[in-house]
């Protein structure tokens, strides 16, 4: 171990990463954003009080009370010691400069951040599937805000219709889960999208609920699946990047 001194100041330490959560109470399962045993890393949680129910339903912009409750949560988690900053709902996008704006620390406040770059990865003849919570409403500062413009090539595929899915996490009426069932609607959802558009070369998650059946999606279309315990382990990783062992010739 390495002598020298580490200076203290806060009750707590180790957090690396800041996850900003809507105040809701469904059952979050492994893999989800809201269940911390999905992180091979300490992640603190800040729930956000005071935003309404349906506050992702509008194309609201930067509102100014709703993004200071974002800027708030986000300095708090900062000063607490975490070293970046995600969040509980892919939506969250629309907050994205303004909260990067107001913290040290870098900011990733959904998935959709990836699918640019994902789509320059997928060249000119791939095209990045969008799997969503509510697909009407995933659209215009919603994707703008976050780099998804006409050079873009992206299909957005959503979850609306479903019955587990959309009444355990969205409307929240149903107060328990069935993994098996929520898993097969995910994988009919990824399965239509690429019947719609058989050039999709890879899926974007942007709902926070969703990853949980990443590995479902992948096996049975045979697409990466990129979201945001992904991203998040990335980040993580760049905040603690790895020891090497010492070149052995």
């Amino acid at each position: 171990m390495e002598d020298r001194e580490y200076t203290g100041g806060r009750p707590f330490y180790g957090d690396a990463v800041g996850v900003l959560m809507l105040d809701m109470q469904a059952p979050l399962i492994p893999g989800n954003v809201g269940n911390a045993m999905s992180y091979d890393f300490p992640v603190r949680y800040k729930v956000m009080k005071g935003l309404p129910s349906d506050w992702w339903c509008d194309e609201i912009g930067p509102d100014e009370s709703r993004c200071q409750i974002f800027i708030e949560a986000a300095k708090e988690l900062e000063a607490e010691g975490c070293k970046a900053i995600t969040s509980g709902c892919g939506f969250f996008a629309i907050y994205q400069k303004r909260v990067a704006d107001a913290v040290n620390i870098p900011v990733f406040l959904s998935p959709l951040l990836m699918v640019p770059m994902l789509s320059r990865m997928m060249g000119s003849n791939g095209r990045v599937g969008i799997l969503t919570a509510g697909g009407r409403y995933l659209k215009g500062d919603f994707l703008k805000t976050v780099g998804i413009d006409e050079t873009v090539n992206y299909a957005i595929g959503g979850l609306d219709d479903t019955e587990e899915f959309y009444n355990v996490h969205v409307t929240c009426t149903k107060k328990t889960i069935n993994p098996a069932k929520m898993e097969r609607e995910v994988v009919d959802a990824a399965k239509k999208l690429i019947e719609q558009y058989p050039d999709i070369g890879c899926f974007v998650f942007e709902c926070s609920d969703i990853p949980p059946f990443a590995h479902a999606v992948t096996k049975e279309t045979g697409r990466p699946v990129f979201d945001f315990i992904g991203l998040a382990h990335m980040v993580a990783r760049a905040i603690v990047p790895p020891v090497y062992p010492e070149f052995m010739g």
